[in-house]
């Protein structure tokens, strides 16, 4: 997490400075110890309003929070709340999406590839399932773990219905369908 302080009508003491940092840093428990996230602090100071605005970019993520307060001190830990609150709310919405990702079931349909092809291709069974949310590189994974010719999967980062193969050629391929 990159943390950028911009100071604008004073010059911020060392204490104001760490004490800045020390509660921006903690809202790192959020997102892990590994995000690139940019966080943008603006302290500005007009008369007697004291403004902290707070920007959070990265990771398909984009959060920003403004307050103001008579003492720089209060103005930070109001901000702070207000994006924790937002941290919270876009975390609860994420895991809703995957729970109902992890609910939502896909009809397979087998083919028999071997009949005659003066005969109309029938339909040889059904497998119902519940794709779990991957990303490629898990997909491709757990295709080599399981030692199959395709794997249908959602994808982690589109939430859409994505199958992986196996080519001919060797390598692998991605069926990806826009709706």
């Amino acid at each position: 997490m990159n943390i950028a302080f911009t100071f604008k009508n004073f010059e911020a003491s060392d204490h104001l400075k760490k004490y800045a940092r020390r509660r921006m840093e903690k809202m790192g428990r959020f997102f892990g110890k590994a995000s690139g996230l940019e966080v943008g602090v603006v302290l500005t100071v007009d008369k007697f309003r004291h403004r902290c605005e707070v920007t959070i970019a990265g990771e398909g993520l984009h959060l920003s929070a403004s307050e103001q307060s008579s003492d720089m001190y209060a103005a930070i830990d109001l901000v702070v709340d207000k994006v924790e609150a937002q941290i919270k709310k876009h975390v609860s919405r994420v895991k809703e999406q995957r729970r109902q990702a992890r609910n939502a079931s896909v009809d397979v349909f087998t083919y028999n590839l071997e009949a005659d092809p003066d005969e109309e291709p029938a339909v040889v069974g059904t497998e119902r399932f519940a794709p779990k949310p991957l990303h490629l590189d898990e997909a491709l994974m757990q295709l080599e773990s399981i030692g199959s010719e395709f794997l249908v999967f959602i994808n982690a980062e589109t939430d859409r219905v994505n199958v992986v193969y196996r080519r001919r050629s060797g390598g692998y391929a991605v069926i990806d369908p826009v709706l």
